[in-house]
């Protein structure tokens, strides 16, 4: 029989104290770096310097692997060396409205070009009012009226006296002027004109019509004579708001005559200001009531003023000395390119430019951007926003609204600003590969892929690092500082992490956590340090609070409701390791496999994969260990068999093929018609060939069935059985290895089911010798036996059913 036992050194990869060269982490030089990750790093980097519009970054990892944590800092490193980027400003488009102008303004001149903006606007409100009411305007509007008077009054009089010449008085009454005939220089009633002669009567009628053809012809030329008023009224207006505006507007401008982008503005902004310097006569007469001069406030709060307001949309002023690193937690489609908000008015939405407000976009322009893939992905109409202004290499603000056609009124087109921005997507490798295999924009856009990893190499120098990182986390977050012990194990709480004695795992967040917590129990002890006895004290409490599901599914297994032997042996049944994980509860415990056999077709049916509780990995390895039982024994004769194999008390899904082992040792047991010891428990993979391969949690499965062992009593003849690839990945606690050292517990590493099989009936499994058969007595030989009289009793039993199929046949 091959000798599996492991000693009690091979099943934990402590870190010992005494290798660690201090005393406190206190005396360690703080790591600025992240260990274990150069490759990521490296990727990082390489997005972070590129210039090229292509190369953002996708950041994908293990939870807690310090992702987000390193993106932001190399970010920040790299953001500290480029220049701050330049304001970038919406203004009204006197042309076009519907369409606000974007302009790029130095440094921090944004919020100054507003305030000079918003003092302008107040400046005009009080002089051209002021203006308009001084002596001299109203001189020069008042010999502008007499003109206009006069020219009314000739005009008529040159009319009357024309009527007069023809004996036809022109009169004035409430409804208008009439037209009456004269005679002798006299109003003459019609009763008088009627005795006229025929001739003068007529004469005076055709004087009356060509009269009331004149004075139709100087009304109809009032209206002219009035716009000729009116506009030269509003010459006047225009020629004194020039005064007002060109002098607001010169006080405005200081400052800014250098800048070519605000040449065009102010040129329009001159314009506008000069044409519609009503709006403040407006302003001043609603006011003219008031005892109090306009309110200020009131004034930017007037939408008929927003027209000369400026909408700063992002703004580097103050003491930033860097390219902006932004960080959007939300983002929706609003919060990445911004939105236009809209004012209810008179029942209707309206909206200007002052209204449209900044996304993410804006804020990263000229440094970078870090966003959550999958957030970004779920949020409707985000991704296809992003790529988009990474196509075009500019914001464009559009809402959701407008992409579903649910705005019913007037909205904006705002010009879109440039832009120039590295994206970091941070998220998984899943989601990595989809984007990668199914948008074909993904590629285009994001060149980099910065992958974390789990683990790193255990070595003297890696440990020594780890240290070092621990020191950079007391000195960071003010805990305090680590006993040599207490690094020790943490190394070693990494390891068990990592499920491999020659790793470390970077799932930093879940150390962390131990560390802080191990400093709050220190605190509370009233110890000056962090030591290992605070440290194992917090990985027991935190195992202790998830482990309400675990604790009851082994008393229900100590009471008998869920049947498990820990002792004694029996035909096809073995005990099953499995893991469970509900959240960041992850637990081992046993579970009884069975298998029945008998005469068949050799077919082994998975109980399981026909009830739909099977999944296709688990469906794989039964298929396996059918291959396996037709190419091992009886190779000549066909495979006479029906066998079953189920997991006992088993209600939901079972997934993978870690049990495989567990179920073809019972499917040989029951070949064999030989036991198995119900004190041992089987985890393990296995091929065609009949080798066992390694498996996931074996950690877990043996502290399961060890501690259920313990709560029943431990006999001395209790174990495990594993592969002996696994036996690099054991990092067991210390009352597991504390057992086995005292020899009340056993865990066997084996290499292939023959050596499974020993350990657990206790005979030798066989090997087939020169003749082709099994050595008697063997497990393998009573197997072939068996198969050898299910395939002898089916051939008996259809050499019975031909004859009295050819007498049928003949009778028929």
């Amino acid at each position: 029989m091959t000798a599996t036992t492991l000693a009690a050194d091979q099943l934990r990869a402590a870190c010992d104290p005494a290798s660690l060269p201090f005393e406190t982490t206190a005396t360690l030089e703080p790591l600025d770096a992240l260990i274990g990750q150069d490759r990521a790093v490296e990727a990082i980097r390489l997005a972070a310097q590129m210039e090229h519009h292509r190369f953002n970054l996708y950041v994908h990892g293990p939870e807690g692997s310090g992702r987000h944590s390193t993106v932001l800092k190399i970010l920040a490193e790299e953001a500290a060396g480029r220049p701050v980027p330049a304001d970038w400003v919406y203004v009204q488009n006197f042309d076009d409205p519907d369409r606000p102008l974007a302009i790029e303004l130095p440094r921090g001149e944004g919020p100054r070009l507003r305030a000079a903006m918003t003092a302008l606007v107040e400046d005009l409100a009080t002089q051209i009012p002021s203006l308009l009411v001084s002596e001299e305007y109203q001189n020069r509007r008042m010999a502008l009226e007499q003109e206009f008077g006069a020219r009314h009054e000739t005009a008529f009089e040159e009319l009357r006296k024309a009527a007069e010449s023809r004996n036809v008085a022109i009169l004035r009454t409430p409804m208008g002027f009439s037209l009456a005939a004269m005679h002798g220089g006299e109003i003459q009633k019609a009763e008088v004109l009627a005795r006229l002669p025929e001739e003068e009567r007529k004469k005076l009628q055709e004087d009356v019509a060509a009269t009331e053809k004149e004075l139709e012809d100087f009304l109809m030329s009032l209206p002219e004579l009035e716009r000729e008023q009116r506009s030269a009224i509003s010459r006047l207006n225009e020629e004194m708001a020039k005064v007002a505006v060109d002098a607001a507007l010169t006080l405005a401008m200081r400052g800014f005559e250098t800048m070519p982008a605000l040449a065009a503005h102010f040129k329009a902004l001159r314009a506008d200001l000069i044409a519609h310097a009503d709006l403040f006569l407006s302003l001043e007469r609603g006011k003219a009531n008031d005892p109090f001069p306009a309110e200020l406030a009131a004034l930017r709060e007037d939408p008929r003023f927003h027209r000369y307001a400026v909408n700063v949309m992002v703004t580097q002023a103050g003491d930033v000395t860097a390219a902006p690193v932004v960080v959007e937690t939300l983002p929706t489609l609003a919060n990445l390119t911004g939105q236009i908000d809209y004012i209810p008015m008179q029942g209707a939405l309206v909206t200007d430019f002052t209204q449209i407000k900044p996304g993410a976009l804006h804020r990263a322009n000229g440094g970078f951007l870090v966003l959550d893939a999958r957030r970004v992905l779920t949020e409707p109409f985000a991704w296809d926003a992003l790529k988009r202004c990474l196509e075009t290499k500019a914001v464009h603000v559009i809402t959701a609204a407008e992409r579903l056609g649910l705005i019913a009124t007037t909205t904006l087109e705002p010009e879109p600003i440039p832009l120039k921005v590295r994206v970091v997507l941070v998220g998984d490798r899943l989601l990595h590969l989809i984007l990668s295999e199914f948008d074909p924009d993904f590629g285009q856009y994001f060149r980099v892929a910065a992958e974390f990893g789990d683990d790193m190499n255990r070595s003297a120098d890696s440990v020594g690092l780890f240290a070092r990182l621990v020191a950079t986390v007391v000195a960071r977050e003010r805990l305090r500082p680590v006993s040599r012990d207490g690094v020790a194990s943490l190394v070693d709480a990494a390891t068990r992490a990592a499920a491999d004695q020659q790793k470390l795992s970077l799932r930093m967040g879940e150390i962390w956590d131990i560390l802080r917590e191990a400093d709050h129990r220190a605190g509370k002890a009233g110890s000056a340090a962090v030591t290992a006895e605070h440290v194992r004290a917090a990985i027991e409490a935190a195992e202790r609070r998830r482990s309400l599901t675990r604790d009851r599914l082994r008393e229900a297994t100590v009471r008998g409701i869920v049947q498990i032997s820990t002792q004694g042996s029996v035909i096809g049944q073995v005990n099953g390791l499995t893991v469970s994980e509900l959240g960041e509860e992850r637990f081992g415990a046993p579970v009884r496999i069975t298998a029945r056999v008998r005469m068949g077709t050799g077919r082994v049916v998975d109980i399981e994969r026909e009830a739909r509780l099977g999944g296709p990995i688990h469906s794989k390895a039964v298929l396996i260990l059918s291959s396996f039982l037709a190419t091992r024994y009886v190779p000549n004769t066909p495979l006479s068999l029906w066998a079953s194999l189920v997991f006992e008390q088993s209600y939901g899904g079972v997934e993978g093929d870690s049990a495989s082992l567990a179920e073809l040792c019972a499917l040989l047991s029951a070949l064999a018609d030989v036991p198995v010891s119900q004190s041992f428990a089987v985890t393990g993979s296995v091929n065609q060939m009949g080798e066992v391969q390694a498996i996931g949690g074996i950690n877990e499965k043996i502290e399961g069935f060890f501690n259920l062992c313990r709560e029943v009593g431990l006999t001395g003849r209790q174990g495990v059985i594993i592969p002996q690839s696994n036996v690099t990945h054991l990092m067991l606690h210390t009352d597991v290895v504390e057992a086995v050292a005292a020899g009340r517990f056993h865990i066997h590493a084996v290499a292939s089911v023959d050596e499974a099989i020993e350990q657990l009936t206790g005979l030798p499994a066989g090997k087939r010798m020169l003749n082709g058969e099994f050595e008697d007595g063997s497990v393998n030989a009573n197997i072939e036996v068996r198969l050898l009289d299910f395939a002898d009793a089916r051939a008996s039993m259809l050499q019975l059913r031909l004859p009295e199929q050819t007498e049928d046949q003949n009778e028929g």
